[in-house]
């Protein structure tokens, strides 16, 4: 996997933005039983940059936590074997081979702002939004409840193999 970051606002957590990302977004895709060589981008932004995203492609307007652009589109959540499909060939990025997965926008005001209001480190908070945003670029949503107990029972799986704790 590739991952491609982009920290408009120079955020500094304190931690290596792109190998904590990475890690996670590996450990998603390995439990998800995702072999395809994929590459998603990342791009860190602030309240501002993200409101405004979050206007022009939702509609919604106010900022948010995290942002997920999808580029494959499931009949279901983690099958994909629609990657081999008609679909592969618009996926393929042609300079690399791999397929274009999707990006993920993270609001570092909110990582800051959740992380104290939760209660947990800055580097959980982060990790969750990029599982979470992960989970969304495989397809996963959580607009009804049984989608969302799905959603947050893997966001759990993935941040607890990794030893990243609410502490």
């Amino acid at each position: 996997m590739t991952f491609y970051v982009e920290n408009e606002v120079d955020a500094d957590f304190g931690f290596d933005i792109e190998e904590l990302a990475k890690s996670v977004a590996d450990t998603v895709l390995d439990m998800e039983g995702c072999a395809a060589d994929i590459e998603v981008g990342l791009t860190i932004t602030d309240s501002k940059g993200i409101h405004e995203l979050n206007k022009e492609f939702r509609g919604i307007d106010s900022p948010t936590d995290v942002l997920s652009f999808p580029n494959v589109s499931y009949e279901n959540a983690g099958d994909f074997s629609v990657l081999l499909g008609e679909q592969l060939v618009d996926l393929l990025d042609p300079d690399t081979g791999k397929i274009m997965f999707g990006d993920i926008v993270i609001n570092e005001d909110r990582v800051r702002s959740q992380a104290e209001d939760y209660g947990h480190s800055v580097k959980r908070e982060f990790a969750f939004l990029v599982a979470h945003s992960m989970l969304h670029l495989c397809g996963y949503d959580h607009m009804e409840e049984e989608e969302a107990k799905v959603m947050e029972k893997k966001q759990e799986d993935v941040l607890g193999k990794l030893g990243i704790t609410r502490d």
